[in-house]
Order: C-alpha cells, then structure tokens, then sequence
C-alpha cells in the first residue's frame, strides 16, 4: 500500500534536513521505535505494535539508499520481522524537505508491505493510524529542534574513579510504548479492528479446539 503524509517542522531546511539525518536524537519521536545501532547509514533497532491483547515485534535494519543533501530529498529502504512469527514488513519512505515561510514543508511517501496480524486491517486503518502517528511524530519533532543542544561536555571537571568509592547506580531505562493501533485508530475504526480481532481470535480457538478433538 501507498502512504502519503506532510508535515511542517518551525526551522529552516537545512537545519531541519540535518535534524531528520540525526536518527539517534530524533529516535525517541518514532512512536514504538528503539533504535539499538546507527552507523550513519543503517539503522538497527526495533518496532512495537499492539493490536488488542497481542504485542508484536519487529526487529530489523533500515538502510539510506539516498541522501541527496542539495535536493533535500532522501530515501530510506526497511526490512523487519517478527521476533514470535512469521510476519514481516518493508518499507521504502521516500522524504522530501522544502523552505516554506520560514520554516521546512516536509513530504513523506511510503510504499508499505506488511504480513502477518496487522496486514488484516487494510489499508484505511493503516492510513488513519499513519496520519496520527506521523501527527505526533511532528509534534514531538518541533519540541526538539526548539529545545537548545546538549552539551558534549561536562561543566565541571570529573573526579578519577577511586577504589573503594560508592558507585552510583544507572539510570533505569524507560521502557518502549507500543503503537496501540486500536487506541490510535479512535473509536470509529477501533470497532472495525476490534471485529477483526474477535474474529481472529475465534478463529484460532476454534481451531485448536478441533486439533484437540481429533487428538
């Protein structure tokens, strides 16, 4: 299926095209997303989708086939399987960015394959669930590039680690949500999915209900 989505970041376009080139900053913006390596043109990680009571995982690599800095125009190439089954997903997302009243327009379009458990829901889930997700993508995306860069390094100068010292617990890592696709889908389209599911779900009781007979 064919995606399109547009969106607008409050930066001009080469700082924007240079944010959306820095996965490891933008990563906690992709809903569902963990990002595990990125080398500057792969990405490794994962992503989480919860349909109904089930979570499904896909794990994979993310390739830039083209980042065409003077044109603003990138590509990027993703493969992922499930981590529990057979299911996979690929995508080709081709981005476009152009200066627009001071800011950057930003045009997305994805041509998506997906097996498995959430390829039952079609392609008008898919895209509601699509023009939410990028929605927040955008908006988590504004936050940050208004936010000012991190220092790389420290104010104060680091004492040497001396034996004996207390060490000092790490910080706890949060956690990756889910996409919810019933929860983002809203109620109109979560009665559909939700019908899905049911039946889904009473397909595979009746089912093993049979093997068990006849075993």
């Amino acid at each position: 299926m064919e995606l399109h989505h547009e969106f607008t970041v409050p930066v001009p376009v080469d700082d924007a095209w240079r944010a959306l080139l820095d996965v490891e900053r933008i990563a906690p913006c992709m809903p569902g997303a963990t990002v595990d390596d990125y080398d500057g043109k792969t990405v490794t990680g994962s992503v989480k989708v919860k349909v109904g009571p089930i979570t499904v995982t896909y794990r994979g690599t993310a390739v830039f086939e083209e980042q065409d800095e003077s044109a603003h125009r990138m590509v990027l190439i993703a493969n992922g399987k499930e981590t529990r089954g057979q299911g996979t997903a690929r995508a080709t997302v081709t981005g476009t960015l152009a200066e627009r009243d001071g800011g950057t327009a930003v045009s997305v379009r994805t041509d998506l394959t997906v097996t498995g458990r959430p390829a039952q829901f079609g392609r008008g889930v898919m895209a509601e669930v699509g023009d939410k997700l990028v929605g927040q993508f955008a908006e988590c995306l504004a936050r940050r590039l208004g936010e000012p860069t991190e220092r790389t390094e420290p104010s104060e100068p680091v004492e040497p680690f001396q034996a004996g010292q207390p060490v000092q617990p790490a910080q706890p890592v949060q956690p990756v949500e889910p996409i919810d696709l019933l929860r983002t889908a809203g109620p109109p389209v979560a009665k559909r999915v939700a019908v899905a599911v049911a039946a889904a779900v009473l397909a595979l009781v009746f089912v093993r209900i049979r093997r068990h007979r006849h075993a």
